[in-house]
């Protein structure tokens, strides 16, 4: 079972209190940094007045590479298939024992 951790995210310049598994820590601070990344990014290209502008730009990057992402694995399933037809393999190997 994993520990809980309280920790606290900076985002956007605010700070958020977090209880999360020890074994979730890293990958919220690295998202936290990221997101980061991506405000800076885009209050250094576009005119943004507003922060909750720039955060709602930042969410629709981090969806869409998401959808990207699944729309990419639908469509080539290669990897998918490589790891049925290992699966397929194994099956045949015990059942032939």
């Amino acid at each position: 079972m994993d520990e809980k951790l309280k920790i606290k995210i900076s985002i956007a310049d605010r700070v958020y209190p977090l209880t999360v598994n020890m074994s979730q820590e890293e990958a919220m601070r690295s998202a936290s940094k990221k997101i980061d990344v991506m405000i800076k990014q885009f209050e250094e290209n576009y005119s943004v007045r507003d922060k909750q502008d720039v955060l709602a730009m930042c969410a629709l990057q981090f969806a869409s590479q998401l959808e990207q992402k699944n729309v990419s694995n639908a469509i080539d399933g290669s990897e998918s298939i490589e790891r049925l037809s290992k699966l397929n393999s194994l099956l045949d190997d015990y059942l032939n024992q």
